[in-house]
């Protein structure tokens, strides 16, 4: 009987070792699929990884970098004593007197520290209907007086942008139109399938953490790179999967919205309107963000648009805390009566509502304020980092697989 229980426990002390190696063989033989994914990504589509994420750190701090490089338009002299801003009726009213008529308001960012200019966005047709100039016009805040103009984007030649025109649309479009931005969306799912392999990849089958999460120290060059690699992409994962995501809803918007709509209702700004009431009188846009400033009273106003049509609505964007470091953006509609239609809202709603105010803010980086912005600078660098040691890590076991030939 004791002879048996011996021979028992012998076969289930083979047995269960067996099972294990036959586990991590099947998950290492998963691995080298999962790896040859990444690789191929990697190699196809790195180099425009590589320059959709520098311009995308640029483009963190794109308004202070535009005030930096262009202080004649976008910065004023302050008036000595109690210095009022003009209404904002007047500002815009001043604006739409700089462009030719057939330019229509798209929006405007107010200032933000006493010494900035409005700084307003139209669209201007050309005479060909699929093309349009995107212009500018700076306006003092003091004087109600068109500080200047120029083209942001031009609708045919790419030398008449502006430098921060040029890297925005290197960044969502790689500067080719329409079938950029589509070409630039479809990049982003790969970039984010890439990061999510990359996880795959990181994850220790054998249980090694302190490794897998760590740089060895005084280790060889190929042991350097390989550890920057993996341990770079591990701790900017979650940031680069928001920023990708993000990214994707917005160059591929229509499939982007159709696809969160399969699990909860999503509103555009475009389903509502104005309704003409003969009986009552408009109010001016001052009037209206009156209304909605008192709603919001820890928030800024960082964007907004005005009616440009019987039907239009006023816009305003509110970025303001929500408590815990995060920061929550509010897009508020009023009609033209100063009736509140709709509120875009980062807490309430329908949940594709809410899921898609928080696109911007984790794109911009807003969401979590300065800190925020800087990760998503850093995500850009990174995506640099990860680009060069892939390749690095690449060449060197090309190099291996010679050296082992001869």
């Amino acid at each position: 009987m004791n002879q048996q229980i011996d021979v028992l426990s012998t076969r289930v002390a083979v047995t269960q070792p067996d099972a294990g190696q036959r586990r991590l063989s099947r998950l290492k033989a998963r691995r080298k699929l999962w790896l040859k994914v990444h690789l191929y990504l990697g190699l196809s589509v790195g180099l425009i990884l590589l320059v959709i994420g520098m311009t995308g750190s640029i483009l963190t701090f794109w308004l202070e970098i535009d005030r930096w490089l262009n202080p004649g338009l976008m910065i004023v002299d302050v008036p000595q004593g109690a210095a009022i801003f003009r209404s904002m009726a007047e500002i815009v009213a001043a604006a739409n007197t700089a462009l030719p008529a057939t330019a229509e308001f798209s929006y405007a960012y107010p200032p933000h520290q006493p010494d900035q200019a409005y700084y307003f966005f139209y669209d201007l047709p050309t005479g060909d209907a699929d093309k349009r100039h995107s212009m500018n016009v700076f306006v003092n805040p003091y004087t109600a007086d068109v500080i200047g103009t120029r083209v942001f984007y031009h609708a045919s030649n790419l030398l008449d942008y502006c430098l921060i025109g040029v890297i925005f649309k290197l960044h969502y479009a790689l500067l080719a139109g329409e079938t950029g931005m589509l070409i630039d969306g479809i990049l982003g799912v790969i970039f984010f399938i890439s990061i999510l392999t990359g996880l795959i990849l990181w994850w220790p089958l054998t249980g090694k953490w302190w490794q897998a999460l760590t740089i060895k120290r005084r280790a060889s060059t190929e042991r350097f790179n390989y550890d920057l690699h993996k341990t770079v992409g591990f701790y900017s994962a979650l940031v680069l999967l928001a920023v990708f995501l993000s990214g994707i809803s917005m160059n591929l918007s229509e499939q982007f919205n159709w696809l969160v709509e399969r699990f909860s209702p999503v509103n555009v700004v475009s389903d509502y309107k104005t309704q003409p009431r003969y009986d009552q009188s408009v109010v001016t846009v001052d009037q209206a963000w009156q209304g909605v400033e008192k709603l919001y009273p820890n928030g800024y106003l960082y964007l907004f648009s005005v009616p440009n049509s019987d039907t239009g609505v006023y816009v305003f964007n509110i970025i303001g805390p929500l408590g815990g470091g995060f920061h929550g953006r509010w897009k508020v509609l009023v009609d033209r009566y100063g009736e509140v239609l709709h509120t875009f809202d980062p807490l309430s709603g329908t949940g594709g509502n809410v899921f898609m105010q928080w696109m911007w803010p984790l794109h911009s980086g807003q969401a979590l304020g300065m800190a925020g912005r800087i990760l998503v600078l850093l995500s850009g660098i990174v995506c640099v980092v990860l680009f060069i040691t892939g390749v690095t890590r690449w060449l060197q076991k090309q190099r291996a697989k010679k050296a082992f030939k001869h």
